[in-house]
């Protein structure tokens, strides 16, 4: 089956945005980016690979989920479809315009389960923290690209979910000159 990972950049105190979504004080270049470009690289704009002449590997995800204001940032700027190398699904509350090839869903959970039967690659959870805290009983994989800083506040890695205790084992750890830490958890079923 299918699992959905949760791959996002994070802070050290649990942030994956500053108060107003903002994500420039995430590193971008540095000795950990042969990760994210090379066995994460389908969770690469095609834009950013465009500019770059690279191409998604085609290797990890053939879909994306993300909340509408995941999208919206992008769309502001001219990019309706930002990932058109995946099947892109977009929570929404309401009908918007989208894209040809992005799909809006109103129940996630209901979709993410459906998608997890089909055949295919796994399933990126792009973001935003409300969205995984929605869908943190789908979650089967943590990929956590944690920065060397702390913000204070900003938006939280599971948005405001309620308290609940889930298990998540830590089954890697990759620390980079860059001060960057690729961490790796799988969910715990059994607790």
């Amino acid at each position: 089956m299918r699992e959905l990972v949760y791959y996002v950049a994070v802070s050290l105190d649990g942030h994956i945005a500053a108060p107003d979504g903002g994500f420039d004080a995430f590193l971008v270049e540095g000795d950990h980016s042969s990760v994210m470009f090379g066995e994460l690289g389908d969770a690469i704009p095609s834009h950013v690979l465009a500019a770059l002449g690279l191409e998604a590997p085609g290797t990890r995800f053939d879909t994306v989920v993300m909340g509408w204001n995941t999208l919206l940032p992008g769309m502001e700027i001219g990019i309706d479809s930002p990932y058109p190398h995946l099947r892109q699904y977009v929570a929404s509350r309401s009908d918007k315009q989208v894209a040809e090839g992005i799909t809006l869903m109103r129940d996630p959970v209901a979709t993410v389960r459906e998608l997890k039967q089909d055949d295919g690659l796994d399933i990126w959870l792009c973001g935003g923290g409300e969205l995984a805290g929605a869908l943190i009983e789908q979650i089967d994989r943590l990929v956590l690209k944690r920065n060397p800083f702390a913000f204070g506040s900003g938006i939280p890695l599971f948005g405001h979910a309620p308290y609940a205790p889930r298990r998540f084992d830590l089954v890697s750890a990759r620390p980079f000159e860059s001060g960057v830490v690729v961490e790796e958890y799988v969910a715990r079923r059994d607790v």
